[in-house]
């Protein structure tokens, strides 16, 4: 991810906290969405590895939930800041001209 454009990858994984909102937004449900909605299989760390790029530069913010139950035990929420929803709006839309490009070159 150079500056703030999004690779496809990084793009899904915001998505998919976008999708999920910040109460429900842990590693753990981004990989599941991203399983089930995507059907993209991805690791923990490739997850995190996006999450942690999309921190430094603004686009993610993330905090440390309530305990859980399990003694010790906290997860990790995120969230997308405006600067990451203005990131994936210019991804779509960049996207979408390409593809009405495509089309018309292909008529």
């Amino acid at each position: 991810m150079k500056g703030r454009n999004l690779g496809e990858f990084e793009e899904l994984v915001f998505l998919a906290v976008l999708g999920l909102g910040a109460a429900e937004a842990t590693g753990a449900a981004v990989q599941e969405r991203l399983r089930t909605r995507a059907k993209r299989r991805a690791s923990l760390g490739a997850i995190y590895a996006a999450l942690d790029r999309g921190h430094r530069k603004g686009l993610i913010e993330s905090w440390v939930g309530e305990p859980t139950g399990e003694p010790g035990r906290r997860r990790r929420h995120y969230r997308v800041t405006s600067a990451g929803e203005a990131a994936l709006r210019e991804s779509r839309r960049a996207r979408e001209t390409l593809w009405r490009a495509a089309g018309e070159a292909a008529s």
